[in-house]
């Protein structure tokens, strides 16, 4: 899960002023991500990671923190790895 978090900070450290954000600070109600910025994390999400993020995935705590994040990425590959094709 850490290679995970560490590709999302890396996409976002351009966009956050900040450079210490603790893994389960809320990025949004920190005005760490705003939602263009949250747009262009979901693609970056789905391009990095080889997933699709559906409407019904859309739920803004998935997104929340790093934890949650990586949480369901991971869960997401999971998911796309079982599913038979």
């Amino acid at each position: 899960m850490h290679h995970i978090k560490g590709k999302i900070r890396e996409f976002l450290r351009p966009h956050i002023r900040e450079s210490e954000i603790k893994d389960d600070e809320d990025l949004f109600s920190n005005g760490h991500v705003h939602s263009l910025l949250a747009l262009s994390l979901i693609l970056f999400v789905e391009s990095e990671f080889k997933i699709d993020i559906p409407d019904e995935d859309l739920d803004m705590d998935k997104f929340r923190s790093f934890d949650a994040l990586a949480t369901f990425i991971q869960e997401k590959i999971a998911d796309e790895t079982a599913a038979p094709e």
